[in-house]
């Protein structure tokens, strides 16, 4: 054992970290932004079942995923305590959560048609969104399992593994979408399902690499792998509420999406799953920024140094908040243009382009309201869940999104016929009520008393 060490926080430091982690991130959303894109020019219809079947997917596979995510804290606290040769098991322990995850992806899959069939969908756009979801979930132990490898790596500090899985994951679904979704060099025409199809087989691409560079890495030092399932049950402890807090917002989300704004109609509908890839191209490299600030908070805390994780909590939420507000700042001035981008004539239901636009463009300039909330939520609640505190984000994320926005939104659609300038400034108001109550949180230093790994050296 080491002695502990509290990791030196500058800007230039937490650039260096967060910059893998915010290209691996973007990553991720240019895959979900080129699916939207390239699937366009096929209509209205394969559009909205493309860009609800990658949201409704993510929401399927952010249970696990958030649940990994723990494995990047436990290893960031072990680094700091000097005990990083003690970490290798915890990528095993990664690796067995994204099989029993992917085990159970496969046997959801002949539900997928009739649990969207709850949902007021038009029969084309419910059959394509049926296709695209059976096949992309396929892919659930891929997705978990580079979740949870990628977050071992960032605990020593090491981003740029997920990075390069990311660009591996990126270029060969972009490739993957030109080759399937309107067929080109002889291969066929799949439309929404070719989509799905190259998401898919990028997403294994993704995680071959990482598992080679994991059986690659140094064992200098490394304790031979001894499966513990009070361990592993340690790491469900922690990981199971970090991954409900996803699971259950998305889920509100979803259902948000799938009945107060399907409610209002394919073109409303549309244009809100297109804004929200828009947003997530904002929002991922924040989330990547707010993870390295809390991989070096993760490692202060191991190295008992709690008193460096409120001045690297400001340091981290400077940097997100700026660039999510002058993400904001664009939206606000050009909603037409990009909105534009996704802008495609549908004679088969008599919608032109500009009809998405006109719905769209006043959507997203509101979407502009809650750019610097979400940097804050985001940046303090990865920073709680490095010191280990999930189960209190779990219950504030559950109060705010089941027990506030599911129901306003609901009553501002169904029973005030309220509209989309509505339903927007209800998820501003969400997200408002999240980022006060996790900054609420992180300033009544509760999550000092949590202790992660275990003081006892036998269990971590």
């Amino acid at each position: 054992m080491s002695t502990p060490t509290a990791p030196s926080v500058t800007l230039r430091s937490l650039l260096a970290l967060a910059a893998p982690v915010v290209l691996a991130r973007a990553t991720q959303a240019v895959v979900g932004f080129s699916d939207a894109y390239m699937v366009a020019p096929l209509g209205d219809d394969a559009l909205t079942a493309t860009t609800g079947g990658a949201i409704n997917s993510f929401s399927a596979v952010i249970l696990p995923m958030g649940t990994v995510f723990i494995i990047q804290s436990f290893v960031a606290q072990l680094v700091g305590k000097g005990r990083a040769a003690e970490a290798r098991r915890f990528a095993w322990y990664g690796l067995a959560l994204a099989l029993a995850a992917g085990v159970i992806g496969l046997a959801v899959l002949p539900l997928i048609s009739p649990v969207l069939g709850w949902f007021p969908h038009e029969a084309r756009v419910h059959d394509q969104m049926t296709d695209y979801m059976q096949i992309r979930l396929t892919s659930v132990a891929a997705i978990v399992g580079t979740e949870a490898l990628g977050n071992w790596f960032g605990g020593f500090g090491n981003t740029k593994m997920q990075m390069r899985a990311g660009l591996l994951t990126m270029v060969a679904n972009i490739f993957l979408n030109w080759l399937l979704i309107e067929g080109h060099a002889g291969a066929p025409a799949m439309g929404v399902a070719g989509a799905a199809l190259a998401s898919s087989i990028a997403s294994w691409l993704g995680l071959a690499y990482l598992f080679v560079e994991f059986r690659r890495w140094p064992r200098d030092g490394a304790a031979p792998m001894v499966w513990s399932w009070r361990e592993l049950g340690r790491v469900l402890r922690f990981g199971l509420p970090s991954g409900f807090n996803w699971f259950l917002e998305f889920g509100a989300f979803a259902l948000f999406l799938n009945v107060a704004v399907a409610k209002l109609g394919t073109v409303a509908f549309g244009a809100l799953n297109v804004i929200m890839q828009v947003n997530s191209v904002a929002f991922m490299p924040a989330f990547g920024v707010a993870t390295a600030g809390a991989i070096l908070a993760g490692q202060s805390i191991g190295a008992g140094a709690h008193g460096a994780v409120g001045r690297i909590l400001r340091l981290t939420l400077s940097v997100t908040a700026v660039w999510m507000g002058a993400i904001g700042l664009l939206y606000l001035a050009i909603p037409e243009t990009v909105m534009g981008l996704f802008a495609q004539d549908d004679a088969k239901q008599g919608i032109s382009a500009g009809q998405l636009v006109a719905v769209g463009a006043p959507m997203l300039a509101i979407s502009s309201a809650w750019q610097v909330f979400d940097a804050v939520a985001i940046t303090v609640s990865e920073t709680l869940r490095a010191a280990g505190d999930t189960a209190w984000t779990l219950w504030a994320r559950v109060a705010l999104a089941w027990l506030v926005f599911v129901p306003t939104s609901f009553a501002v659609v169904y029973l005030a016929d309220g509209g989309t300038t509505a339903i927007m400034l209800c998820l501003v108001g969400y997200l408002a009520a999240l980022a006060g109550a996790m900054a609420w949180r992180f300033r009544s230093g509760r999550w000092r008393d949590i202790d992660l790994t275990g003081r006892e050296p036998e269990l971590v």
